[in-house]
């Protein structure tokens, strides 16, 4: 295991510094505006420690590191979900225990607004405004639809019925997403690179609006893209892609819910290579690599330096130690995540009060909208 006076160290070297990226987030709008940072997850089960260390732990820093007068909005997309066939029971459960999660690895209910987004009815209608202003060509050249489509056509024979094995809901996904944030005005959205082709389609809907409908000075603010700083976590049975919570082997990611034995069970089985020594070297040994990124993300440590200090061992020790790394950052959040999951009445009243506050500022938002439109 890592020791004390090691850590200490790494920890004085860290090379990602999160919270310098947070700060940007002062710096590029202190002199203009508000600041207001919007992320939302969908409710989908119980995370892995994927999701913890590339989204929901930075969460927790921009809270930590936010200025007096910003608002952070963190919500549970539920109306997202419905993009994919859901058991109603099985949503019901997960949407408490994604509140659960945010609540347990350490978002604060009076620090930042966390809802439901499907408690406010001015996501969809706002959804709807943008849809007018959206071509189907440009929705066809997003991303998440083009690998969809090449998912139904794996999926059948019939090339000419690509497209009615999809809902309109997943045609449209990146329109309620960017009405998720405009909504609020947001000014600042925390995701992953993936969602960067979204935040471009959001900054160009708000373009369009504010030069269709004019007013004094522009509606939307144009929402800057923040690349939460994160490590990519991959899966421990296929280091070629990315843990995830479809994949069928459930030995191939660490949810927060694990048991001490459960993850060393999962770590020790991790796949590595026969290669003497260990080396960080992502391309020829993705597996090795992979637990390297695992125990630096989790001690907060530059990986090229927790490399060096395995260059002689083994796996069996790296193994041992990262098993060790990640006991230690989950066993609080499972810890507060098992307690919260039983308190329904409290799981309800943060729901409901963080759906008051979002609707305010949705509310004054719609009101805009619809005068400059014609519809008020």
């Amino acid at each position: 295991m890592l020791r004390v006076c090691q850590r200490a160290t790494l920890r004085r070297r860290i090379s990602h510094r999160p919270t310098d990226s947070y700060r940007q987030i002062s710096q590029s709008t202190k002199l203009s505006q508000k600041r207001v940072v919007l992320s939302g997850i969908q409710p989908t089960g119980i995370p892995h420690l994927g999701n913890y260390l590339g989204a929901l732990s930075n969460w927790v820093k921009l809270q930590k590191t936010a200025e007096p007068g910003d608002t952070l909005f963190f919500s549970i997309v539920g109306w997202h979900a419905l993009t994919l066939p859901q058991d109603p029971a099985v949503l019901r459960s997960s949407r408490d225990d994604m509140l659960a999660v945010l609540l347990a690895i350490g978002l604060d209910p009076e620090r930042s607004v966390l809802f439901h987004q499907d408690h406010n009815s001015h996501h969809v209608e706002l959804c709807w405004i943008l849809n007018c202003l959206t071509s189907v060509g440009k929705l066809r050249r997003m991303t998440t639809w083009k690998s969809r489509l090449a998912t139904s056509r794996n999926a059948s024979s019939e090339t000419e019925v690509d497209e009615s094995l999809l809902n309109s809901g997943l045609f449209t996904y990146p329109v309620l997403q960017a009405a998720d944030i405009l909504v609020y005005r947001a000014t600042h959205v925390p995701v992953g690179e993936d969602q960067q082709q979204h935040i471009e389609l959001t900054r160009d809907l708000a373009e369009t609006f504010n030069r269709t409908f004019k007013g004094e000075k522009p509606l939307f603010p144009l929402p800057i893209y923040l690349n939460a700083p994160s490590k990519r976590i991959l899966s421990l049975r296929d280091p070629t892609s990315k843990m995830s919570k479809s994949s069928p082997d459930t030995a191939s990611r660490i949810l927060l819910t694990d048991t001490a034995s459960q993850i060393k069970s999962k770590i020790r089985a991790a796949v590595t290579d026969s290669i003497l020594g260990v080396t960080y070297d992502p391309v020829s040994r993705p597996g090795t690599s992979n637990l390297l990124t695992i125990l630096a993300a989790c001690t907060e440590s530059n990986v090229q330096d927790i490399a060096g200090m395995y260059a002689t061992k083994g796996h069996g020790q790296l193994k041992n130690d990262v098993a060790d790394a990640v006991e230690e950052l989950l066993k609080g959040p499972r810890s507060e995540l098992e307690r919260i999951r039983r308190e329904k009445a409290f799981l309800d009243e943060v729901a409901r009060k963080g759906a008051s506050k979002a609707i305010v500022y949705s509310c004054a938002t719609m009101k805009d909208i619809k005068q400059r439109m014609g519809l008020a």
